[in-house]
């Protein structure tokens, strides 16, 4: 007993030269982003200056002029020069000797690229923010047709933006469709999601397929249950339904029997009689007038002789319209009800039938037990 009570408990080769952490206890959270602070730069000034530069349409020169002193203010805390030249077209962002953050000039950058792309400057600046991102998604080369680049733009969007509100509110992003690009803000998990969702939509699969995935997926996070397990079979499979080849013959084949016979209904025009001689000549308006004594009335005698002429035609079309509508309500033929007598005619002569009936079905009997 005491040589047993003597042993120490075997330790783990890996675990050998771990140490105890007081300091570290189970109400500190290893995953919450701290926000970078001067002191946290230990370098100190920054020994080169870094900028990005970017090109703005003409429509969004107003706003930017509007709203540059917005941007400016936005920018200064983090120790960012911005300079808007409007003779170029183009904004840029550098680092200054203020500067402590080394990464926020890339925010930065993010800032005027959404600039650019039609965001307004309150939405913009959230990109400064540790947990938010952007991408800018070029759709315009992905669609040839400029048809059907549009109108795939616009399922993306959807009736007065119901389907991007419900991609913004799945996803927890901002979205933005401008031109051929879509900008988007949020967590980087959530904009892989509306990458996805975007360039699927170019490639004719509709955000209705994504989105319904999407619900799926967070009413499944909720049950902690289903953690450590697969989610593949509570996930919708959209496949698209291809045609084997023989279904591909026989559609062909209908059409080519549809359309053979149109053609065999169709009658083939008389051959012409072939004449050495000219067809006659066709009268002239001015002979076809003489005929009718047109000819010989006055102006006002012609217009008025005209509009006799097209009232006529408009009342006898009037009419054929009446006709057509009175159609309609043309109560149908009744049958009168059968009267008391009819009916007991039409009982003798069933009955009588039906005796007719058994006696002949007795008398085939009769022979075929004789036989």
């Amino acid at each position: 007993m005491a040589a047993t009570s003597g042993e120490q408990p075997v330790i783990n080769k890996n675990k050998k030269h771990r140490k105890e952490k007081p300091w570290d206890t189970d109400d500190i959270d290893h995953w919450t982003i701290e926000p970078f602070a001067p002191d946290h730069n230990k370098g100190g000034i920054f020994t080169e200056e870094s900028s990005f530069a970017t090109l703005f349409p003409k429509y969004r020169e107003n706003y930017l002029r509007e709203v540059w002193s917005a941007v400016t203010k936005v920018l200064d805390p983090y120790g960012i020069a911005c300079t808007l030249d409007l003779v170029h077209g183009s904004m840029s962002v550098r680092t200054t000797r203020k500067t402590f953050d080394p990464y926020i000039i890339l925010k930065a950058r993010d800032i005027i690229k959404l600039l650019a792309r039609g965001v307004a400057i309150t939405q913009a600046q959230k990109v400064l923010q540790d947990d938010m991102a952007c991408d800018i998604i070029k759709i315009g080369n992905l669609v040839r047709n400029k048809d059907r680049f549009v109108k795939r733009r616009q399922r993306l969007i959807g009736p007065d933006g119901s389907t991007l509100k419900a991609i913004e509110l799945l996803t927890q992003c901002y979205v933005l469709v401008q031109g051929n690009t879509v900008s988007v803000m949020g967590p980087y998990k959530s904009l892989k999601e509306v990458r996805r969702i975007v360039l699927d939509c170019m490639k004719n699969i509709h955000p209705i397929y994504r989105i319904k995935e999407l619900m799926i997926r967070r009413e499944l996070a909720k049950d902690p249950k289903l953690a450590t397990e697969s989610w593949d079979r509570f996930l919708p499979k959209f496949r698209k339904r291809h045609l084997k080849t023989s279904e591909k013959t026989s559609k062909k084949n209908e059409k080519l029997a549809v359309n053979d016979e149109t053609r065999t209904k169709k009658e083939k025009p008389a051959k012409k009689v072939y004449t050495p001689f000219p067809p006659p000549q066709q009268p002239r308006k001015v002979d076809l007038q003489l005929e009718s004594g047109e000819y010989f009335l006055k102006v006002h005698e012609r217009e008025a002789r005209e509009v006799q002429q097209r009232k006529q035609k408009q009342a006898e079309a009037t009419l054929k319209r009446r006709a057509e509508r009175a159609e309609a309500y043309v109560a149908p033929k009744e049958e009168a009800a059968p009267t008391v007598e009819e009916k007991r005619k039409r009982r003798h002569t069933e009955v009588d039938s039906d005796d007719r009936a058994g006696k002949s079905k007795k008398k085939k009997k009769d022979v075929t037990t004789e036989a």
